[in-house]
């Protein structure tokens, strides 16, 4: 086989429109979070909390007149809590569905217009505000459907277009994309509330997502065959590695597929993954304001980053994997469970220990950092495991790993808002604790019982003379 150049290739170019697509709908996703912050009259959330053990007041910044032609609006936290975690009631119901679809249809048009219906329900958000929090929800319940069937239809595509041995890189690629996402809209989202409106947050990232899906719609396609543009040897590169790998078989075999250990390692890890990222990725803000007070300015760059240092670490995390799994002949499964403890027992650990630093605020972010950044090694880990057990039905794997590991997203920041009701530091470190066990067992679960290899169920009708 061949190895045909990475620059400018098709392979290569898909997983960078990919992960435009991805930073646009991780943007789309955080973007409420900090503009919620504005959006709330300052009144309604919870009465200053004044207690002997909590940070001073930590502010240097110099007073910018900041904009405050935004509506206002008096929800309480609860109200808050609906609005965040509306998305994700949404978002759970497409995850299968769209593993399904992507595996039948392919993946290209899934994707695009699942990013499209994002990006028009978040053009709406303002409107949706303005008639009333239950429309609110709605419209963010509808972005997560829009947004539910993305990863699994990406999955889908990368079956018929990834060669094994590309594995790592290409997904990495793609899914970083969701990290940079965040890191650049936390502090624009930031921004833009402080200098513009907080309206805008929702215009300009709208905008930008219809925006990429012309160039989507272009620029792609669901197979190599189907490819405008791709050169013939890279063609054959990539079906010639594949073709051991993918089922001819048109029905799906849940039976087996629902019984197998191997898929069930991926569902634990990828919950209990989920549960501290989640976790932090709505409550770090609050974190930092309530504990560390900071002021929001502060607040958007040190929120972004633990996610930038997430997304350096998915990239070369991803070149590493693969150069081991090639070059140096480690196994797929042994990688795959090395980079997953890596990336879930590092992460407990500096958590924990960020509970504990007191008003140090240097180290608190420094450990948050270094928490979130060790969790890219999971991209290389569980993450992308689908692909290696049973590559024609990545999608519907996906689908069903994704749909378990979305219960963190709607129950993770409940549990932890319902936790620090006064918002002293033990709360906090009740809340660190949590999710730090969690995360260990999940590690634990994966390494017992991972696979590397592709399983019976997912190439049936194809090797049946095998023993």
């Amino acid at each position: 086989l061949v190895s045909v150049p990475a620059c400018c290739s098709a392979r290569y170019n898909l997983a960078v429109l990919a992960c435009f697509g991805f930073f646009l709908l991780y943007a789309l996703r955080v973007n409420l979070s900090v503009a919620l912050v504005d959006m709330v009259e300052p009144n309604t959330s919870s009465a200053k909390n004044v207690t002997s053990n909590v940070c001073p007041e930590h502010s240097s910044t110099i007073n910018v007149p900041r904009n405050t032609t935004g509506e206002k609006y008096s929800w309480d936290a609860e109200t808050q809590g609906w609005i965040l975690g509306s998305f994700f009631y949404g978002y759970i119901i497409t995850q299968i569905p769209g593993g399904y679809l992507a595996s039948r249809t392919g993946g290209k048009l899934l994707l695009g217009f699942g990013i499209f219906g994002t990006s028009v329900f978040t053009l709406l958000t303002p409107l949706a505000a303005n008639l009333g929090v239950g429309y609110l929800i709605a419209v963010r319940a509808l972005e997560g459907l829009g947004e539910g069937v993305t990863f699994p239809a990406m999955h889908s595509m990368w079956s018929s277009w990834a060669p094994p041995l590309e594995r790592s890189k290409l997904l990495s690629i793609s899914y970083a994309g969701a990290q940079l996402g965040t890191v650049v809209s936390l502090p624009l989202s930031g921004l833009i509330c402080y200098y513009m409106n907080w309206v805008y947050v929702f215009y300009i990232f709208g905008a930008l997502g219809v925006l990429w899906w012309f160039f989507w719609m272009l620029l792609v396609s669901d197979t190599p065959e189907t490819h405008r543009s791709i050169s013939h040897a890279e063609r054959e590169y990539i079906l010639s590695s594949l073709k051991d790998q993918l089922s001819t078989q048109k029905s799906v075999p849940w039976r087996p597929m629902l019984g197998s250990l191997p898929l069930w390692a991926i569902v634990v890890a990828h919950f209990s993954y989920n549960w501290t990222f989640y976790t932090l990725l709505t409550l770090l803000p609050t974190y930092m304001k309530e504990i560390l007070r900071f002021d929001a300015q502060e607040n958007g760059f040190l929120s972004a980053l633990p996610y930038f240092g997430c997304w350096l670490c998915i990239i070369l995390s991803g070149q590493i994997a693969d150069y081991l799994r090639e070059k140096l002949n480690f196994s797929t499964v042994c990688v795959r469970k090395c980079f997953t403890l890596i990336g879930m027992i590092g992460p407990a650990v500096f958590l924990v220990a960020a509970g504990f630093i007191g008003c140090n605020y240097a180290l608190a972010v420094a450990f948050v950092t270094i928490s979130t950044t060790l969790g890219g090694f999971c991209t290389s880990g569980y993450s992308i495991n689908h692909l290696d057990i049973a590559p024609s039905y990545a999608g519907i794997l996906l689908g069903i790993t994704n749909s378990f590991a979305t219960i963190p997203g709607m129950v993770g920041p409940v549990i932890a808002k319902s936790l620090t009701h006064n918002n002293t530091v033990e709360e906090w470190q009740m809340v660190f604790y949590i999710a730090a066990s969690i995360n260990l067992f999940g590690a634990i679960f994966f390494a017992l019982f991972a696979s590397g290899e592709v399983q019976d169920w997912a190439v049936s009708g194809y090797h049946l003379h095998r023993n």
